[in-house]
């Protein structure tokens, strides 16, 4: 497929995909429940680390752990009180359990109480001159595990270091940064450009992409969701990240693999 073929191709699944429509089926419906912008932020983290598996379960589950904090996350992440973060132990979705969802609830209040916005974790550890998120992510990791914190919790924050495809956290990146007029990401957050975002990748992801030829090697790690991006900016230099919706919706919804 040539290129103009292929970005047009691309342009149109993504705008089909990316619509209001879209919300409801999809974790980002979590942090859609909400205005505040911490609420947001914290909804979304666990929307996005919790979202790996059937998407009815992971919205269901997230909507569980949303009541367990009285639909009011980033008040409950603030005043809380240490013991009574104990309720939270019987929450478990897959290999993530209530000694991690401590941990998390831990370090975020710790960082709540002196910093305004959960952005800061990644964008501080970036300048515009990057030419993606990757110091962005290592430092969000080394950051979030500052405190100290069980070992088995490390797996659930990923980190290009380790050559992790990052999926999840860049597909949070993407809520969070991307603006446009749709209204299904979010666009808050300032100090990372929509440019420096890498394309969420997963097996489905990998997939569609290697079968339109985008790129050659269908193995979801760092190296080839950044491969991926640099070959999506091509079609679009100052946001990559949308064809996201496209290539999704490709995989998992029409099963284009």
């Amino acid at each position: 497929m040539k290129i103009q073929q292929l970005r047009d191709f691309l342009n149109a699944k993504a705008e089909q995909y990316d619509h209001p429509d879209f919300i409801t089926n999809d974790p980002i419906t979590i942090p859609h429940s909400f205005t505040k912008l911490q609420d947001i932020e914290i909804s979304g983290l666990f929307a996005a680390i919790l979202a790996w598996g059937n998407r009815t379960t992971i919205i269901n589950k997230c909507r569980e752990l949303m009541k367990m904090m009285d639909n009011a996350p980033y008040d409950y992440i603030r005043h809380h009180k240490p013991r009574e973060r104990m309720k939270l132990m019987s929450f478990r979705h897959r290999t993530f359990n209530g000694l991690d969802l401590l941990y998390f609830v831990e370090f975020l209040q710790h960082y709540y109480t002196n910093v305004t916005s959960l952005e800061f974790a990644f964008s501080g550890h970036m300048s515009p001159n990057d030419e993606n998120v990757e110091k962005g992510l290592i430092g969000f990791r080394k950051v979030f595990f500052s405190l100290e914190h069980p070992e088995r919790t490390g797996k659930h924050i990923s980190t290009p270091a380790r050559n992790s495809a990052c999926k999840r956290l860049n597909m949070y990146l993407r809520w969070m940064v991307r603006k446009d007029e749709n209204g299904v990401d979010f666009g808050l957050w300032n100090h990372i450009s929509p440019a420096q975002l890498v394309c969420p990748m997963d097996v489905h992801v990998s997939r569609v992409a290697t079968r339109l030829g985008i790129i050659q090697d269908p193995k979801a790690d760092w190296k080839t969701a950044v491969a991926l991006t640099h070959q999506l900016k091509k079609l679009d230099p100052e946001d990559p990240a949308k064809y996201d919706f496209a290539l999704f919706g490709l995989g998992v919804i029409e099963k284009y693999v």
